[in-house]
């Protein structure tokens, strides 16, 4: 039975808070803090922003009524902060629906708990809260992720094929238009190849040789012919505010025996977490998929121990992540991650990481169907890009 003295919050500011944007369907840069009020059929909702947003709200947002804090001044008016000010007017809002409980996701900012405490009403922390719905993507979701990820790819290949293509001079280090060819300028080049395709690109990941073996090592310094090069492209389209999320790995010039196998490994691990895929499946089963061919071919999974020797060759992490308003999202591939939704747009990326030779990463993105997974990736797994 619907309790009417009980009703939900989301807020902040929508161009950070991705549950709030997801909640509203509207992006702005200042706080926002949208009331759901029960009804007999469902529930009711109200948006409160600045009133200069008012009008572009009410054509666009996600919601059945938009007010400004004006509209909702508790006694003794409203504080020239706006933050603040969204926040009294929210415990406002709801004080006078007669709300006396009020339900809100992980991401409430504390302010506003402060003020509807203030205003006599309860604030319950559900940890939950829209965290399955935002997880189950719709169609137009796995669209804008297919699109994101087509753009990645075009700037993975265009950053491959850079390396592959390069010259190596006498010292074993790569040259590009005259010029070294060091982690810093390809990823630069990433950037602006993305920026002209209308995409925001955080520091890329293009580590090669035994900096690789860190898994997050940005990477530094010259390239090497005959090394590896980690490249981990994870663009967001400033549109549509949907991320890509792409791993590969390539060797200019002669492949080591030691990079082919590791890499032979990790394109078997790969393709044995994407087989696992479905929905009831639990993260924690794809990742032991992924992990057990790491181990039958003779390789470790954990970091390394103080005493272990620089060959030692592992997988030091999980297998995947939930993708999409965030680059990192639930769930995790990874020991007890939940079970699998149906829309879960998730990360396929095992990785083997050597301490004198560097590391092997390939990744993919998949999205979760009734009879398993697609793979939203089209491009070579290869190790050569000429």
């Amino acid at each position: 039975m619907t309790d009417p003295h009980e009703a939900k919050i989301c807020a902040g500011v929508p161009a950070m808070n991705n549950t709030l944007f997801w909640r509203i369907g509207f992006m702005v840069g200042d706080p926002v803090a949208c009331v759901e009020f029960p009804t007999d059929g469902g529930s009711r909702s109200v948006l409160l922003l600045r009133d200069i947003e008012m009008q572009r709200a009410r054509k666009t947002a996600r919601v059945d009524q938009v007010g400004c804090p004006a509209d909702f001044a508790p006694e003794g008016g409203l504080s020239g902060d706006r933050e603040t000010a969204t926040a009294q007017a929210a415990a406002e809002c709801l004080r006078r629906e007669g709300v006396t409980t009020v339900i809100a996701d992980r991401t409430l900012p504390l302010i506003f708990a402060e003020f509807l405490s203030r205003a006599g009403i309860e604030v319950k922390c559900d940890t939950e809260l829209w965290v399955a719905e935002r997880r189950q993507k719709s169609g137009e979701e796995i669209e804008h992720l297919r699109e994101s990820q087509r753009v990645t790819e075009q700037a993975m290949r265009y950053a491959c094929e850079m390396v592959a293509t390069a010259e190596a001079r006498s010292s074993g280090v790569l040259f590009h238009d005259g010029e070294p060819l060091t982690s810093e300028r390809v990823r630069v080049l990433i950037d602006h190849f993305l920026m002209d395709l209308g995409y925001i690109n955080p520091r890329s990941i293009v580590a090669g040789g035994p900096i690789g073996a860190d898994c997050h090592d940005y990477g530094t310094g010259e390239l090497l012919t005959g090394t590896p090069v980690i490249i981990d492209i994870f663009p967001r389209n400033q549109s549509t505010k949907y991320w890509g999320d792409c791993t590969r790995t390539v060797v200019h010039g002669e492949v080591p025996d030691a990079i082919q196998a590791m890499h032979t490994t990790v394109r078997k691990a790969k393709a044995a977490g994407e087989a696992a895929v479905a929905p009831c499946v639990t993260g924690e089963e794809v990742h032991r998929a992924t992990i057990a061919v790491i181990k039958e071919d003779g390789f470790e999974t954990g970091l390394p121990d103080d005493d272990s020797p620089v060959s030692y060759c592992a997988m030091t992490h999980g297998t995947g992540h939930g993708v999409g308003l965030d680059v990192h999202e639930p769930p995790l591939l990874d020991f007890k991650g939940p079970e699998l939704l149906l829309g879960d747009a998730l990360t396929i990326e095992p990785g083997l990481y050597r301490r004198d030779l560097g590391g092997v990463r390939v990744e993919d993105m998949v999205v979760v169907t009734a009879d398993g997974c697609i793979n939203l990736n089209e491009l070579s797994e290869g190790l050569t890009w000429k």
